[in-house]
């Protein structure tokens, strides 16, 4: 079975792509959604988080994501050490899960591929990419928050240029309705590719 990983900048479109593989009967695995529900229920990750965060890494025994979110985006040092704690938990998962799937190939969409070097971990990668002005606007409709913590993400995130250098595939999520029609064109070369041992 192949893994291909689903990565793309926020905004976008990468999980509005993920659920369009679903619709064509491809398993898909939310890294990035894996991640935040074992931060909130994993006891072991809830007491690394406190001892590198402070008791402020959660109230009322949830995750404050947003004090998180405000401490990593200003200290790189700690944005690894968090993905240090978190990441090894998501693999681990995800391995006990693709044990339990039955298909050609995965997808495994997850916000971070290049970023943490994980990129060989994949038989394929599709980078999701759509224009700076439609990513900020998803953004601010989809999440409480301004214009600037947006460019300020992005600005963090590997640039879309370097993404798709690397890709084996990219959609283009402008037009929704084209950027479907891509996922599944891309879809027939995943299974063709599937096919070859």
């Amino acid at each position: 079975m192949k893994i291909i990983g689903l990565t793309g900048g926020i905004g976008s479109g990468k999980t509005t792509m993920a659920v369009t593989f679903e619709d064509l009967g491809v398993p898909v695995y939310n890294a990035d959604r894996e991640a935040k529900d074992l931060m909130g229920r994993s006891k072991i990750i809830k007491r690394k988080l406190t001892a590198l965060f402070g008791d402020s890494a959660y109230t009322n025994e949830k995750l404050n994501r947003d004090y998180i979110r405000k401490r990593i985006f200003n200290d790189d040092t700690l944005r690894m050490q968090m993905n240090a704690i978190v990441h090894p938990k998501v693999k681990s998962h995800f391995n006990r899960w693709l044990k339990k799937q039955n298909s050609a190939y995965v997808i495994k969409e997850a916000a971070i591929i290049f970023e943490i070097g994980q990129q060989d971990s994949y038989d394929k990668i599709i980078v999701v990419v759509a224009d700076k002005e439609a990513r900020i606007k998803r953004v601010l409709k989809r999440d409480d928050t301004d214009r600037q913590s947006v460019l300020k993400i992005i600005d963090k995130q590997l640039p879309d240029e370097e993404k798709t250098k690397r890709a084996d595939f990219v959609i283009v999520n402008n037009d929704l309705q084209k950027a479907k029609n891509q996922v599944v064109e891309i879809h027939r070369e995943l299974l063709k590719f599937s096919k070859v041992r």
